[in-house]
């Protein structure tokens, strides 16, 4: 019997899931599959700019498997922009973080939430 996957701690499901090439009709076109867990290490490392180590701890998984999301994301990502095919947000092994428990955030810097609730010093406030 194989070992049970972790489930991936989300910070928020992303606000687009869709996206494609402009222009005419994609019908006929297979659109390229991102998981939320892959969307979440993409938006932790490039756009929150933490490195694979600090995703992982927010993410509360290893780094080596933030690492192979990432790089199959990366990958999804690229495919969609240089093919034309659209790319569509959804699945994978994820929970959303429970944002009123003990363990939320691990330190919090990337979780879009507290900067959703319009409170600038709410990272303080855990």
């Amino acid at each position: 019997m194989s070992r049970p996957r972790k489930w991936r701690s989300v910070c928020s499901l992303p606000s687009n899931s869709r996206f494609g090439p402009l222009g005419p009709s994609l019908e006929g076109l297979q659109p390229v599959v991102m998981t939320v867990d892959e969307y979440e290490t993409i938006r932790l490392i490039d756009h929150e700019g933490m490195t694979q180590q600090e995703c992982s701890e927010e993410m509360e998984v290893a780094r080596t498997t933030v690492q192979g999301m990432y790089d199959s994301a990366r990958k999804k990502l690229a495919a969609s922009l240089v093919e034309g095919r659209p790319l569509f947000i959804e699945g994978g092994e994820y929970r959303l973080h429970d944002h009123n428990g003990p363990g939320f955030g691990r330190g919090g810097r990337g979780c879009r939430w507290r900067q959703r609730m319009g409170n600038e010093e709410g990272e303080n406030q855990l």
